[in-house]
């Protein structure tokens, strides 16, 4: 009953927020500089051609007609037609959605392949140089834009070693760089998250108990504190998960990865507004549900959590 009560009170924040990332999509969506319709049939289109194609897309509507109409179409999982492709939007992000999140589960396995060892390697040599290292480490990864990653990943190991490839999903190690272009900036979060948290379990009365009974401090590390220090990366990888969606869009527009983000990159190009509403749309619906689960997961994981809810 208590675990409901928790998902009923974050549940209710989920309808207020959605219609204001709505309300902010539109309209922002529509300051973009440019004419869709000159993109469409170029700047000396005649007068009584674009008139026909702008009563034809509803670009004639006072804007806030056009807003009732996204809202409508919305709650009927309608994100509209492509105005370039009249295609409809929700079957373009049905088909890009696969590539984009096996794009966001590597990049999410490659950033805790790194952070997890660098976390406990940097928590158990405190204040030395190992310490030291890892951190600046994670200090310059977490600093590194993506956009200069990638094109320098791609100069080294694929123009100069020509071990992987330089763009697209045709092959099985495709997914190499783009991966770990996204999921290094991930790596170097997390490792400092699960620093600072294996270090407070070290210090904490149950491993001094763990140790006075005569338990070794690389048996109480192993089999305690690092188990109890993984708890916080519940929440992060979920959080990132929906995070990494925003975070792919420049990565996908540099290795040319048939995802969410090209499509939307593409969309911004041709002034494609409903496509650029649907997937905005769709990640910031994705990045709520990410925090939804993750509140609930860490919640069943300690009950202290939807305890002190109630009480508050």
């Amino acid at each position: 009953m208590a675990l409901f009560l928790y998902f009923l009170k974050r549940l209710m924040w989920i309808a207020p927020t959605a219609l204001g990332v709505m309300i902010l999509t539109f309209f922002f969506v529509h300051m973009v500089p440019g004419d869709p319709i000159e993109v469409l049939l170029g700047e000396h289109a005649l007068p009584v051609d674009r008139q026909r194609l702008t009563e034809s897309l509803g670009l004639h509507l006072p804007l806030w007609q056009q807003f009732l109409h996204f809202i409508t179409g919305v709650f009927r999982f309608d994100f509209g037609t492509s105005f370039y492709s009249g295609e409809s939007v929700f079957d373009m992000i049905v088909k890009r959605v696969p590539a984009t999140a096996y794009l966001a589960l590597m990049a999410i396995l490659f950033a805790m392949l790194m952070a997890v060892p660098m976390g406990i390697w940097s928590a158990l040599h405190k204040n030395k140089w190992q310490d030291r290292l890892a951190l600046t480490f994670s200090m310059l990864a977490f600093a590194m834009p993506s956009f200069w990653l990638g094109p320098l990943l791609i100069i080294f190991f694929s123009l100069y070693l020509k071990m992987l490839p330089v763009s697209g999903n045709d092959e099985w190690n495709s997914i190499i760089l783009p991966a770990f272009t996204l999921g290094f900036a991930m790596s170097a979060m997390t490792a400092r998250l699960l620093r600072s948290s294996l270090l407070e379990n070290l210090e904490s009365d149950y491993i001094k108990t763990a140790l006075a009974k005569g338990l070794s401090y690389e048996k109480a590390t192993r089999q305690h504190a690092v188990k109890n220090a993984l708890l916080p990366l519940v929440t992060v990888v979920f959080l990132q998960a929906g995070a990494l969606l925003t975070g792919a869009i420049l990565t996908e527009a540099v290795f040319s990865w048939p995802g969410l983000g090209s499509l939307i990159v593409d969309a911004l190009g041709k002034r494609d507004y409903p496509t650029i509403q649907g997937c905005v749309l769709f990640i910031a619906f994705v990045y709520m549900l990410m925090t939804l689960l993750s509140d609930i997961v860490y919640a069943l994981i300690d009950p202290r959590i939807r305890y002190s809810t109630e009480k508050g």
